[in-house]
């Protein structure tokens, strides 16, 4: 592997503390030096002058699809699309078909992501077998397995019984396993389509209210307590849940949480259209608890920035509101609406928004390779430019679906070039398709 000159960037990396423009020697597929005026004989120079580099994005929370919805993703493109918004590593849901519960499909999807090349693709577990909340996944399998699975989750389904959950999270404390949940109470959310209230009652819509998600967030953290076990609060998005993060942290439980690019940026207002690449599920929340969201990652609260890349085909998205699955694609497009709506208005500094995609996700994963640009670490890093403007054209991104609300918005924030394990992925924000392997 040649020698690469990465010169004349802004090098914001949180782990090691620096913010400066400087120099990066890559090497072996490690980062050699960083310094100012660097000159390696024979190496391959990437000016990059006005752009920022940092440690590779790091995503907690992407659906693949594969296997069993190839149709609308696959492991191939997911990385793809991964590498193209700045990732260098992504973390594989459980919820495909056949589900993620034993060693064998989660070895297959993490062999597959090897293969892909692109991005290092980490897989998740389910708790449950078939995600039906019964009787317990095959846990000791799977972290003991290739994969070595970390993070355990029934996604998309919060799990109802709490002796369940109890015992699970018992379990995993001796795997060293992380308990992630998706909060939501099924007999208070059943047949709802957005959040519950004023807008609604409004549209006519059957509602999801806020307690769904912060009485089962409220149940865990207490769980959480009694068993000792690490648990991980998928997908945040009321100020409630905010609130009980908050206060479990101040009590010195191991809580972590995320919150997704679209419960900072969208409210349920946006769906007075009915428009349904619109519809999430948790559903967007009104303007206080986005600001209650803005703020918990102000604070540190909500440790992480996570997608929920969740790809449909068009076909599924395409119909009356109440049919439409809840879901949207999102690794193309968060970063540059971290830098849009929350860098740009001076809600985070850049190098905490760094730090909420890429540092702390890597940490809560216990990704080694990723996170940071210390010296003898692998180089996987992203260049890109927090000023470039760019609009969202569905049709360009390379996701096989294209379920995004985002669809004509002009954002800032331009992915220039994805380093993978030193690999150049992206080049001039096009994927190098020679990185594959």
């Amino acid at each position: 592997m040649s020698d690469v000159l990465i010169t004349n960037g802004r090098v914001v990396d949180p782990a090691t503390s620096l913010d400066e423009i400087a120099d990066i020697h890559l090497t072996d597929g490690s980062i050699a030096r960083i310094g100012t005026g660097l000159s390696v004989a024979g190496a391959e120079i990437v000016d990059v002058t006005g752009a920022v580099v940092a440690p590779g994005l790091v995503d907690m929370h992407t659906h693949l699809r594969e296997p069993g919805r190839e149709d609308e993703e696959t492991i191939a493109t997911a990385s793809a699309a991964a590498a193209a918004g700045g990732y260098t590593a992504i973390c594989a849901m459980p919820n495909t078909d056949p589900v993620q519960d034993s060693a064998s499909v989660v070895d297959q999807v993490w062999a597959s992501g090897r293969e892909a090349g692109l991005v290092e693709v980490v897989v998740s577990g389910a708790l449950s077998k078939g995600l039906k909340g019964e009787r317990m996944a095959d846990l000791g399998e799977m972290a003991g397995s290739a994969a070595r699975v970390r993070l355990f989750t029934d996604d998309g389904h919060g799990v109802q019984d709490a002796l369940f959950a109890r015992r699970v999270m018992e379990y995993l404390v001796s795997v060293d396993g992380i308990y992630a949940e998706h909060c939501e109470v099924e007999a208070l959310a059943a047949g709802g389509q957005m959040h519950e209230g004023e807008t609604s009652h409004r549209l006519g819509l059957r509602g999801i209210p806020a307690e769904a998600e912060e009485l089962m967030a409220a149940r865990d953290i207490a769980l959480a307590k009694m068993t000792g076990c690490r648990l991980h609060l998928l997908h945040v998005s009321t100020a409630g849940t905010v609130e009980l993060v908050r206060r479990a942290k101040s009590d010195g439980l191991h809580v972590t949480c995320e919150a997704t690019p679209h419960h900072f940026t969208l409210t349920d207002a946006t769906l007075e259209g009915y428009d349904p690449m619109c519809k999430v599920n948790p559903p967007l929340r009104p303007a206080r608890d986005r600001a209650a969201v803005i703020e918990g990652l102000k604070d540190g609260t909500i440790d992480a920035i996570a997608t929920d890349h969740a790809p449909h085909a068009q076909q599924e998205k395409d119909q009356e509101f109440s049919y439409a699955p809840p879901g949207l694609v999102g690794l193309e497009t968060a970063l540059a609406l971290t830098i849009t709506e929350l860098v740009d208005p001076g809600h985070l500094t850049l190098a905490v928004a760094v730090e909420r995609l890429s540092t702390t996700p890597a940490r809560i994963l216990g990704l080694d390779g990723h996170g940071s640009l210390a010296t003898g670490r692998p180089a996987n890093l992203v260049v890109f430019d927090p000023a470039a403007e760019w609009m969202v054209d569905p049709m360009k991104l390379r996701s096989k679906s294209r379920n995004t609300p985002f669809a004509g918005r002009t954002l800032k924030g331009k992915v220039l070039h994805t380093f993978f394990n030193g690999k150049q992925t992206v080049t001039a924000g096009e994927v190098v398709r020679g990185a594959l392997v």
